[in-house]
């Protein structure tokens, strides 16, 4: 309760990870009521705008062009403007305040694609919606142009901790990440950035990967929690389910880590029950993708959602102000 850090230590991390739950939980609901004292929940949908060949090899990801021959996702060119628009406006009747688009790039290239993107962009801040993209890394101009067209964040994920990530995806370094960040925030962006659980690291690896975001100045806006969902023909697809208190674990943590952050519940909360996703809430997760679909996983029913958090006494966050 000492306020906002950005100074870390690993090993304090751990000892968090570590902690008996329930001293952990105490830990992470106060500082949430603090910081979070209206119970708010966004709901962020989240479509895929250009699906696979991507040359990336994150052994992770159904979309990387490595694995294709053996997961067998079928390739697609990028949605017309006027159709992801479409599907912007259902969001928002269902719900969703946040619209996030996610292109398999390993860069964004300047040219008809990206003017495409920054069309979309202008045309959900339009319907009143907050507007967030991952289109992979970027230069310095690209997300000032992005800044122009409106967008509220810009989605980039450290994935894992820096020790561990060559396990995991060998096309692209951490400091390439690390830059984009920088990109994203000197252009005046929301930062969205997380990670991965499930895939192998260590406690100490997940200690590494909080430790890097929360010694971000300032911390990301949104930090997404995924667990692994292990894919048919990836290179993880016989890793184990992640322990649903794992994950509250890392919620809980991160929660501490960075109070003013939406913690937002990501890949892998299919699996989880009422009960374990309500945890997560209590362990202060104040965000969630909404909708049957992440990219090409699937995701819960939009009604179970809005069940669920009436249930837990919380309500959705509206957009902010255009």
């Amino acid at each position: 309760m000492l306020g906002t850090r950005h100074d870390w230590q690993t090993i304090e991390i751990v000892c968090l990870l570590r902690a008996p739950l329930l001293d952990l939980l105490d830990e992470a609901r106060a500082v949430h009521q603090r910081y979070h004292a209206d119970g708010q929940v966004q709901l962020a949908s989240l479509l895929s705008i250009k699906t696979g060949a991507c040359p990336e090899d994150c052994k992770y990801c159904p979309q990387s062009a490595h694995y294709t021959k053996k997961t067998g996702l079928e390739r697609e060119a990028l949605l017309d403007v006027n159709d992801v628009l479409s599907k912007a406006r259902l969001a928002k009747e269902a719900g969703a305040t946040r619209f996030c688009m996610g292109a398999a790039w390993r860069s964004v290239k300047d040219g008809p694609a990206f003017d495409s993107v920054l069309e979309m962009v202008r045309g959900v801040r339009d319907l009143d919606m907050e507007a967030c993209v991952t289109l992979g890394m970027l230069t310095e101009t690209q997300a000032k142009r992005l800044a122009e067209a409106g967008l509220t964040a810009y989605n980039h994920n450290l994935d894992t901790s820096p020790e561990f990530y060559r396990e995991i995806i060998t096309t692209r370094t951490y400091e390439d990440r690390l830059e984009t960040l920088a990109h994203v925030r000197g252009a005046g962006l929301q930062v969205c950035c997380g990670g991965i659980i499930g895939m192998g690291e260590t406690i100490e690896d997940r200690a590494r990967l909080l430790q890097e975001l929360a010694t971000l100045d300032p911390h990301p806006e949104s930090v997404p929690i995924n667990a692994l969902v292990p894919v048919p023909g990836t290179p993880l697809e016989h890793q184990p389910p992640v322990e649903p208190l794992d994950l509250v674990r890392m919620v809980a943590t991160a929660r501490i880590l960075m109070p003013n952050s939406f913690v937002r519940l990501s890949a892998g909360r299919s699996a989880l029950t009422r009960e374990a996703q309500i945890l997560c809430f209590l362990a202060g997760a104040n965000s969630i993708f909404y909708g049957d679909k992440l990219l090409t996983t699937a995701n819960n029913d939009v009604d179970d959602d809005l069940a669920l958090i009436e249930e837990a006494g919380l309500r959705i966050k509206p957009a902010c102000a255009l």
